[in-house]
């Protein structure tokens, strides 16, 4: 039995070796949008949702600015790189139809914690950059209700 496993594992070091190592910063940094910006099934979307929601996820060391929460599912948010979404300025892209977002905005004179924040829900058309099919940036710029 020992000796059936040297093969398969050897076939598996070998093919940890050949995925391409954009492909998988790629995977990385849309796991970093994820983290950023996907919050599936928020429990209110208000001031104290923001303070929550920004400290769990490391965005307050310093206190990020400005910061949304898109409330969908991967797979509609990753669809706005293929056939959802639109080519949107260079290198972006728009979603076909609007999402529901909490965009949390920083208002407190320090920089640093604890963070302030005051929400804004509501439904919006968004605009993310992708990187192999994957959306890896979203772009707070684009504000249109």
């Amino acid at each position: 039995m020992v000796m059936g496993l040297g093969p398969l594992l050897l076939v598996f070091m070998l093919g940890l070796g050949l995925i391409p190592p954009a492909l998988a910063r790629d995977d990385s940094r849309y796991k970093d949008f994820l983290t950023k910006h996907y919050d599936a099934k928020p429990t209110g979307r208000n001031d104290r949702y923001c303070e929550t929601m920004m400290k769990r996820r490391g965005l307050t060391s310093p206190c990020k600015d400005t910061n949304t929460f898109i409330h969908g599912s991967k797979g509609s948010i990753k669809a706005i790189c293929g056939n959802d979404g639109n080519p949107h300025r260079e290198n972006l892209r728009i979603s076909k139809s609007p999402f529901q977002v909490t965009t949390c905005k920083h208002v407190g004179g320090s920089p640093w914690p604890p963070c302030r924040y005051r929400a804004t829900s509501g439904s919006r058309y968004i605009v993310v950059a992708c990187a192999n099919d994957l959306p890896v940036h979203f772009d707070e710029s684009f504000f249109h209700p």
